[in-house]
Formats: structure tokens, sequence, C-alpha cells
């Protein structure tokens, strides 16, 4: 019999795979206990809701763009933003997730929580107070880059990031 950790594992991946395909709000609990073969209430001993199994799929892309922004200094604008990328890149999914159905940035507080990332961010690449013109690139840039992430996600990435 598998681990409990393994379950809820498995609940997530297939959680995260319909959220993206159909919406958070037009997958049910039922649709992914039936995939996994397991009873709703199996289910409900791992995650107590809907929106428990979000917040869990969600929690680990809040996790690493905290650490991201919080132990980063400033120094080489091309490293900060291609590590930046790779870590939207590992997250791609839930980011298509968020897109797809934008009633999602309610959960933890995401949509003030991006807005705060990119504002962190644009102050490691440029500092504290930027010409309003630098701001507007910096802006740009990393929009572009969570844009690419989703457009692009059915890429590999290779083709999305080539070597230099």
């Amino acid at each position: 019999m598998a681990r409990p950790s393994d379950t809820k594992a498995r609940i997530q991946a297939v959680a995260r795979e319909l959220f993206v395909e159909q919406g958070v709000q037009n997958t049910s609990l039922r649709q992914i206990s039936d995939r996994l073969g397991i009873t709703k209430p199996a289910l409900y001993y791992h995650f107590a809701s809907r929106d428990e199994l979000v917040r869990s799929i969600i929690q680990p892309l809040v996790e690493d763009m905290e650490r991201f922004v919080a132990t980063r200094g400033s120094g080489d604008a091309r490293e900060l933003l291609e590590d930046y990328f790779d870590m939207l890149w590992r997250h791609r999914d839930v980011t298509v997730m968020i897109v797809r159905e934008m009633s999602t940035l309610g959960y933890l507080d995401l949509g003030e929580r991006m807005f705060d990332w990119r504002r962190r961010l644009i102050t490691l690449l440029l500092g504290p107070d930027p010409a309003p013109a630098r701001h507007i690139h910096a802006t740009v840039a990393i929009g572009g880059m969570s844009d690419c992430s989703v457009e692009y996600a059915h890429l590999p990435l290779d083709e999305v990031k080539p070597a230099a």
C-alpha cells in the first residue's frame, strides 16, 4: 500500500493536470478521485477541500519566489534573469493554471504577491530608484518571461531557452 505522502503527491499531480486542462472551477474532486482510482473520502483524507488542494499546489511556487527574491543580491543582471526564468519554467504548469483561471489569484493572495515579487526583482536589477524608462523596460522583460513560460509551456525547454 502506498504511503500517504505518495498518495498526496499523486493527488496533487493529477489535480494539477486537470486544473491546467479544465480550470480549477471546472474540475471536481470526483474527477480527480476517479482518475486516481480512489474514493472521494480517500481524497478528503488528504485534502479537506478543493481550496486546500489548490493552495497546496500553488504553495511551492510561492515559496520558491519568496526565497528567490529574498536571497538574491544585486549582481549580474543576465544571470539573475536566467535564474528567474528557470524558476518560472519549473512552475509553468501552476502559472498556466493561474492564467487559465484568474480567480486562482485569490489563493494565497497571489495577485498582490506577484506585483511585490516583480517590484523586488526590478530593485535587484536596477537598484531602488530607477528612471521610469528603465523601470518600464524591466517590467516588460520580466512580464515577457512570464508570458513565455505560459505561451510555450508545451515546448521543450531547449526550444524556449536555447543554450548560449
